[in-house]
């Protein structure tokens, strides 16, 4: 088949241009107002975008159910500050929970029975039960057209200064990924988990490898 998006021509009971994205790795994003009140919500559209300095970028879209925008968004703006914590398996039904809209100043921790955990670099508290958490300082905000008029599309990015990594979810000086067992969105209302592994040679760390080894990237 073949559709053209500003067309919505697909013929599908559901739009799958998410369902075509997968697996998008979930930034559990915890913020702070001017008044110190935390929150957090999840966001499917984060990933990393490099590693000199390491940097990372998410997507507030939308508005809130009172018609505002995002709170994550929001705060961001009035402290220049953010924590993304990995969403794991065990914290599935948490992150769920926490995607809910509440009104600005309400604790999603508080909604899921979550624990702040103290950053040492920024002011957001981290959730404690993540095994994986990013300290960021603000970078930029990019403001990008929309085609639907009241849904403001966003784009986050941070810089990365502080990372906690739980000693649990390590093996011989790498991070395990069958014992931290991330999940990720795909398409629709369905997700995944990280279980199975393999490896191959990349042609880019071959080529490069001296490179890579000095920054310590594999």
């Amino acid at each position: 088949m073949f559709y053209e998006p500003p067309k919505d021509d697909h013929g599908l009971p559901f739009n799958p241009f998410s369902a075509c994205i997968v697996p998008r790795p979930i930034g559990w994003v915890s913020t702070v107002d001017k008044d110190g009140q935390p929150n957090l919500a999840p966001f499917s559209f984060f990933n990393g975008v490099g590693y000199t300095p390491p940097t990372v970028m998410f997507c507030p879209n939308g508005r809130d159910f009172e018609g505002g925008l995002s709170h994550s968004l929001l705060n961001v703006q009035e402290t220049g500050e953010f924590v993304v914590n990995i969403a794991t398996f065990e914290l599935r039904h948490s992150m769920n929970l926490t995607s809910r809209q509440i009104k600005r100043g309400q604790s999603e921790f508080t909604l899921a029975n979550l624990t702040e955990a103290p950053s040492r670099r920024v002011r957001p508290p981290g959730v404690a039960e993540s095994p994986i958490r990013l300290e960021c300082r603000h970078v930029q905000t990019v403001h990008l057209p929309s085609h639907e008029p009241g849904f403001p599309l966003n784009v986050v990015f941070g810089e990365v200064i502080g990372v906690h990594i739980a000693e649990h979810v390590l093996t011989d000086g790498r991070v395990d990924y069958s014992k931290l067992q991330p999940i990720a969105r795909l398409g629709y209302r369905q997700f995944t988990v990280v279980k199975e592994l393999f490896e191959m040679p990349s042609e880019e760390f071959q080529n490069r490898g001296a490179i890579f080894r000095q920054f310590g990237r594999y």
